[in-house]
């Protein structure tokens, strides 16, 4: 759970330039581990409802953090969800990871973290409302997202929230 949370932790936040106008909120919820909460959740897709990520694309997961968490805890527990979703680690999760760790920087309390997967599959990481940068590997946005998606999500209460199950 605490992988999960640092993970999305780092998700990234929306400019008005990369967000979408038309999406719309699908859910939303929050994020504890033990006795800290950790992040405030949004899903947004084009109709505000989910069937999958080329139907509902685009994709928009917003976080806004109540805890600092840094860029490695953010890393390391990205990692341990693809680990706890696929059974292990492969070499594509470990070259996603040293993408990642040129995108990401640590957050602090009330920062805004957002993954914007868009129709072409490029996922965007905005900090703040500032773009971070994106990664085009058509595969990795939905393995990015699956940590909070996915009804294997270590967070399946979160996943209930988001997706208005």
């Amino acid at each position: 759970m605490r992988k999960i949370l640092v993970i999305a932790t780092f998700l990234c936040s929306l400019t008005a330039q990369a967000m979408p106008d038309n999406v719309k909120l699908v859910g939303q919820g929050q994020f504890s581990y033990l006795f800290w909460d950790l992040y405030q959740a949004q899903l947004y897709t084009a109709d505000g409802s989910w069937s999958n990520y080329q139907q509902s694309s685009p994709v928009v997961l917003k976080l806004t953090y109540q805890r600092d968490i840094s860029k490695a805890d953010f890393i390391e527990a990205t990692v341990d969800q693809w680990k706890h979703l696929q059974g292990k680690v492969s070499a594509q999760h470990q070259d996603w990871a040293k993408q990642l760790d040129k995108l990401w920087t640590d957050v602090k309390k009330g920062d805004q973290l957002s993954c914007v997967l868009l129709p072409d599959s490029t996922a965007q990481f905005y900090f703040n409302d500032k773009l971070l940068g994106d990664i085009t590997d058509p595969a990795f946005g939905p393995a990015f997202l699956d940590i909070w998606l996915s009804d294997k999500t270590s967070a399946p209460k979160l996943r209930k929230k988001l997706l208005q199950l």
